[in-house]
């Protein structure tokens, strides 16, 4: 049985077991609050080439290591032409102080008890890799300020929304890479099906028959300098890693 104390980025552990990964880990220089302006990437390809695709902001990266919720939602909002600060999207969204999440791993897998992330942002977005929320907490920051918002549950729903020009907020994995599965259990035995070491929140932005277009705006880190703002997912991946997330989407707009 092993436990990590909130010391590592998400972003490192990729694959494999997670403790195994993390002793060798050396914690990624990420963009700074301070430093972050809104960019204008170069679309990946003509969007006409698309069936569906919306223009969606961007910003040369997080507000902290682990901020990547209010991160995604800044971009929608901004598309929307809404300005929305961390400080205003957590003050709508609630955060849950009661418990700094941590992670326990045995034979059965791997457990993180944390706090009520179905309705609040849970643990230290500074320095805990494990601090996160879902996407129903995440709706009462788009409902905050006026904006339309659905869950999107399939892909069916994501063409559907994408064709009505609304931008998907979802929970993946980092780069859509493999996973360790785990389960989220808080203070009072909910459960929710999450993502260990590389937990992420993305923007689905367009698609074809093949590929998912992303919006990512955690942009380049000391682990992936030429990680894009835009890039494509085919649609076996984006629907694996969007699953090992309990399929967590909200359309908006």
């Amino acid at each position: 049985m092993s436990s990590l104390q909130a010391r590592f980025n998400r972003r490192q552990l990729l694959a494999g077991v997670a403790g195994a990964v993390v002793g060798s880990q050396v914690a990624p220089t990420i963009i700074r609050a301070r430093e972050i302006t809104q960019n204008y990437p170069e679309p990946l390809r003509d969007p006409a080439s698309y069936k569906a695709y919306v223009p969606a902001a961007s910003k040369t990266g997080q507000y902290a290591h682990y901020t990547c919720e209010f991160d995604a939602s800044w971009a929608v909002m901004k598309t929307f032409n809404v300005d929305a600060t961390l400080d205003q999207q957590i003050a709508a969204m609630g955060h849950d102080l009661s418990i700094e999440p941590y992670y326990v791993e045995d034979a059965d897998g791997v457990n993180i008890y944390g706090g009520d992330i179905q309705h609040y942002f849970s643990g230290d977005y500074e320095t805990n890799f494990l601090a996160r929320s879902r996407g129903k907490a995440m709706r009462k920051v788009f409902e905050a300020f006026d904006l339309p918002v659905r869950t999107v549950k399939n892909r069916k729903e994501i063409e559907q929304c994408l064709r009505k020009q609304r931008l998907i907020w979802i929970k993946t994995t980092v780069d859509f890479k493999p996973w360790v599965a785990a389960t989220w259990i808080t203070q009072t035995g909910e459960q929710y099906p999450a993502v260990l070491g590389n937990d992420h929140a993305v923007i689905v932005m367009g698609y074809d028959d093949s590929t998912v277009l992303i919006r990512d705006v955690l942009g380049p880190t000391s682990t992936n300098w030429e990680r894009p703002y835009e890039y494509e997912v085919p649609w076996d991946q984006f629907l694996a890693c969007w699953g090992a997330q309990g399929s967590d989407g909200l359309a908006v707009g």
